[in-house]
């Protein structure tokens, strides 16, 4: 994917994430970014350092990488998008060939991957709000792998994940029904005969 279809992407998400029911505008995305990352709101480091300016990006910067004039941004254009999209700032990038090969060992461009796989993911579960929904805020987190993660800690602790759905999101564990119930107490006796005890 190149970096203008992930801008563009990104427009797109956002616009879905603020109720517009549309993409915001590079006019839009240019206003949030000057009214919610300007000077003494949380600015990126670095940006308008020089003039003191509030952090800001121009419309006709946006419509150069996006149209592909301008293939690259510079470190400081990058941070400003990647924080207001919230975002790795390694997804801001075109992907090049061999891309997953040569750099899969780096950290950072696992948060790079994870991100863009999740966002194209939450595309396609579009008919699925919820599920899309998920995606995006898990993408969004500063710490994607880590949420994969205590993902998969949680679904390794017999019972934990069904009694978190009780606890967070009880209208999802009643859709379940008595059936439901009746798993989750052989799930309970099964860690009380295994452990010795039972899980509170």
């Amino acid at each position: 994917m190149k970096l203008g279809e992930k801008i563009r992407y990104l427009r797109e998400v956002e616009g879905g994430l603020r109720g517009l029911g549309r993409p915001m505008t590079q006019l839009e995305l240019v206003r949030a970014i000057r009214e919610e990352l300007g000077k003494g709101r949380g600015s990126t480091r670095g940006i308008g350092k020089a003039t003191g300016k509030a952090a800001s990006i121009s419309q006709s910067y946006l419509s150069q990488i996006e149209n592909g004039a301008r293939p690259h941004m510079t470190q400081s254009s990058r941070a400003l998008l990647a924080k207001f999209f919230k975002v790795h700032p390694g997804f801001l990038v075109d992907d090049p060939d061999g891309y997953h090969a040569e750099l899969t060992s780096d950290l950072r461009t696992t948060e790079g991957q994870l991100d863009v796989w999740l966002l194209q993911g939450s595309e396609k579960f579009a008919n699925d709000p919820e599920v899309s929904n998920v995606l995006i805020k898990a993408a969004r987190e500063k710490d994607t792998r880590r949420c994969f993660l205590l993902l998969g800690a949680i679904l390794d602790t017999p019972g934990l994940a069904d009694r978190l759905l009780e606890a967070l999101r009880p209208e999802l564990a009643a859709s379940n029904g008595n059936g439901s119930r009746a798993s989750l107490g052989r799930t309970s006796r099964a860690v009380t005969n295994d452990e010795g005890r039972r899980i509170r």
